[in-house]
This record gives C-alpha cells, structure tokens and sequence, in this order.
C-alpha cells in the first residue's frame, strides 16, 4: 500500500510510454465516435433525431435570424424554437441562445453557408486556433523545449474535453484559444494580451476574474485594451444590428438564469459549479447564491495573492484559468476545455521546477475528467470538476506562500 501511495505522490506512473498511448487511444476513441454520428445520420439529424453538433445548431438558427433581419429573434425562446424547427424538423429538441449579442457576429457569419460545411468549418477552426494557442503557451513558457515535442500535440488533442466539444459543436476550443493565448501573450505582448481578453465577451462569465485581477495587479494597459476592445466590439453590434438587441438580451438571459441555471431544466449534472453542487444536494436556490459568492470571493483572493507571489508566470496563469472555472456558477463540461491552458502552463512549470506532491496525479485525473464529468455527477450527486479544479488550485496557493516564506528569509 505505502508503494502504491508514493506512485501516487510522485506520478512517476506518468511515463512517456503511457501518456502516448492514453492520448493515443482516446484521439481513435474520439475519431470513432465522431465517424459513428456521420454515417448513423439522418440529413442534419444524427441517430437520435438531434442536430449534428446538437448546440451548433442554436447558433445555426441565430445566425439565420440575424442573416433574415431579425436580429433580436434568438433571445426570444419560441421564436427560437420555431427557427431550429424550420432547419431541423418538428421534433428537434429545443437548444436556447445564451450569448450575448457580440456572439451574432460569428453567427450570421456561419449561417451564410449550409449547416453541414458551417459545422464543419466552426469546428475545425476553432480547433486549430486550440492547438496554435497551446503551442503559443508552450513556446513562451519556463520549458519552451515542450513546443519541439510531438507529445503536446497527442495531449492536447487526446484531452477528453475536446470530444465534449466536438460532439456538441461548442465554443470551447474558441474560449480556450482566446484565454491561452492572452495568457502567452500577456509580457511580450500586452497591447495584443489586452484585446483577446476582450473578445471573450462572447462569454462573460469566464472573463469576470480577469479585470479584477488585472485591476488589482495594477496592469493598466492590458485593462485599457480589453477595456476598448468590448467598447469597440459594443458599437459594432449596436450599428449592425440596433438598440433593441441589447434589451431582448436582457430580457433572454432572464429565462438562462431562471430556467437553466436556477431550475436546472438542462441537468445539474451537467453544470460544474458550487452552485449546481449545493443544488444537486438539495439546497435551494438562495443557498446556492450564497455558497457561490463564498467560493468566488475565496478564489479571488487566492488568485490575487498566487499573482503578488513570487512564482512562476505559468503558476499564476492556471491559477486564473482555474479560478475562472471556479467563479462562476454557469460553467458546463464543455467549458472545460479551459482546463487545457492550465493543465500546459503546470506541466511546463513543472518540468522546469519539478512538480510537487500529487501535482501530476491531479494534472492527470484533471486531463482524463471531462469526459466522465456529467455522468460521474449523475451517479454521485458530485460535480467532480470543483473539488478536483479547487486542490489544484491550493496547490498552486501552497507553493505561492512557500514561495513568498523563501524571499522573506
């Protein structure tokens, strides 16, 4: 027992062999699945009567509003539905609009061509932009070597978010991109840093932790950028597509937190909060509030003091990775993609510094998780991706008071 236990410290299980054929199999695993929903299809339904790329198509359907003069449609949920009907038959499945409107751009852009080829492009192109931001990562990480290596490229793509997201046509690989990148980017480049954090306006609830860490921290430059960049990205929307979208929005995402987020009529199996969690075990709605604000003030101040501590940037760059997983209360499986960022810049730290006790097992069950997150959360009543996202994250914390004891000396 006390062997399997030191295994489990050091991760020395973790062998180039192994991580290659995990990966391996999980990327033939993945490419089976995907090969199985083509060839099982009906049209634009797969073998179960849902849209190819099942949430793709509410951004399909918004896009063709919008293409049709309609830009405010999206945000009303019958006028949705009969939208996603008219494309994908009577009895498809409702699949709501919760963006904001900065997200129509991209939307119309993708309905002036047919489903499949939008699919099909929304898909691939946002995963290369993954790949390119984890390659970015690594290249202006502490081991910039990694980047040489073929086996980030398995690991990134073997990650079991990415057949979350493939499979539901979702924004994943785009929020990770525009996170990984901004992180990468955030010395060298600032002016740059500053707009991809800007762009993940699309979706607010993960950009919330960034300007007030960046506040905090006092990088004002990165701030003014993100800053004109939503300002920027505001007037086009109102010019395009006028005052009236921004109150349907509002109106809109009254039925997201009142139906999906509070009643959780998608599963709260699928949402992997601190919220969802103390609903899943009961609480009400109220409690629920109460116990996300906790850990959001939590995780705030833990980020703040991981950034004024002398560690690695890699460090400080998962610590905001994951305390915005952990902020909010609407966070599903598919946005753990945003785990990727994250889980690169501890592994490039930690082949620079050496990784501390459970740090590898817990960038593993990490990398393996997503996949078995909604069903795991079925069986236990546990969103497994907030305790495992919270000890990685007091990881991070330990090491920065460690760290900060060092220099006080």
């Amino acid at each position: 027992m006390s062997k399997l236990v030191q295994l489990l410290r050091s991760g020395d299980f973790l062998t180039r062999e192994r991580m290659s054929l995990w990966a391996g199999c999980f990327i033939l695993g993945f490419a089976v699945c995907i090969f199985y929903l083509g060839v099982s299809a009906h049209g634009l339904n797969d073998y179960a009567g849902r849209p190819l790329g099942t949430d793709f198509s509410n951004v399909y359907a918004a896009g063709v509003a919008v293409l049709h003069g309609d830009p405010t449609a999206p945000f009303d949920i019958l006028h949705q539905q009969q939208q996603e009907r008219r494309i994908f038959g009577a009895s498809t499945p409702l699949y709501g609009w919760h963006y904001p409107p900065f997200f129509l751009l991209a939307a119309a852009g993708l309905a002036l061509l047919p489903y499949i080829p939008a699919l099909i492009l929304w898909q691939v192109s946002t995963l290369l932009l993954y790949l390119g931001s984890i390659w970015l990562l690594l290249r202006n990480s502490a081991s910039p070597h990694l980047a040489r290596d073929p086996l980030w490229l398995l690991l990134a793509l073997g990650f079991t978010a990415v057949l979350v997201n493939l499979t539901h046509g979702q924004n994943g690989f785009l929020t990770a991109a525009l996170f990984g990148s901004a992180l990468a980017l955030l010395e060298p480049r600032p002016l740059l840093s500053g707009l991809l954090f800007g762009l993940l306006c699309y979706k607010p609830q993960f950009a919330v932790i960034v300007p007030l860490v960046l506040v905090l921290m006092g990088r004002w430059r990165i701030l003014a950028m993100a800053t004109a960049t939503v300002v920027a990205m505001t007037a086009i929307v109102t010019m395009l597509f006028g005052f009236d979208v921004w109150s349907a929005f509002v109106a809109g995402s009254q039925f997201t937190r009142r139906l999906i987020l509070e009643e959780g009529n998608t599963g709260f199996n699928k949402i992997q909060s601190a919220f969802a969690w103390i609903r899943l075990w009961g609480g009400g709605v109220t409690l629920a509030y109460a116990g996300q604000a906790a850990v959001a003030v939590l995780v705030l101040v833990g980020t703040v003091r991981i950034w004024r501590s002398q560690i690695g940037p890699g460090y400080k760059g998962a610590a905001l990775c994951l305390g915005a997983l952990l902020i909010t209360p609407y966070s599903l499986d598919y946005d753990l993609m945003l785990l990727a960022p994250a889980i690169t810049l501890l592994i490039a730290q930690g082949s620079a510094r050496g990784f501390c006790d459970y740090e590898r097992l817990v960038l593993a069950c990490l990398w393996i998780m997503p996949a078995a997150a909604r069903n795991l959360a079925s069986c236990t009543r546990i969103p497994v991706a907030v305790p495992l996202i919270a000890f990685c994250l007091t990881l991070i914390y330990q090491r920065a008071v460690r760290q900060n004891q060092q220099q006080g000396k």
